[in-house]
């Protein structure tokens, strides 16, 4: 299976209901400490505004948030980490009505209330220290 290129941006529209499903893996393994961020952009440039920001380090914690204005807001951190060395995931965040459901391996692990309306998200980008094999958003 073939890997998608990293940085990886993808142009989206999301309304509620819709879903952005990435497999992949951590590029290097977890005591190297990689990362892998997700970031939904208001347009198409990635110093656009982002209405959520998903960033993994792998081991360790995952921290979310917003960029508006260029100024980001108050991160939300979890220590709850179901990712393991080595293996690959199935990360999908799903748009609710009030905020971002994110699963991995389809157990349900964290939320993030919106705090910029999804339906401005234009741009999807995945990056860091992750492969990728898919990024598809239903």
């Amino acid at each position: 299976m073939s890997l998608l290129p990293v940085p990886f941006t993808k142009h989206v529209s999301l309304s509620v209901g819709s879903s952005v499903k990435i497999k992949g893996a951590p590029a290097m393994p977890l005591s190297m400490d990689p990362q892998m961020q997700v970031d939904f952009h208001t347009g198409n440039e990635i110093n656009s505004d982002i209405a959520f920001c998903f960033r993994v380090y792998f081991g360790e914690k995952v921290v979310m948030n917003t960029r508006q204005g260029g100024i980001w807001g108050d991160k939300e951190i979890s220590t709850v980490i179901p990712f393991e060395d080595g293996q690959s995931f199935e990360l999908d965040i799903s748009v609710l009505a009030k905020e971002y459901q994110v699963s991995v391996n389809d157990v349900q692990c964290y939320h993030f209330h919106h705090r910029i309306e999804p339906g401005s998200v234009k741009m999807v980008q995945v990056w860091r220290d992750v492969s990728l094999t898919s990024v598809t958003v239903a």
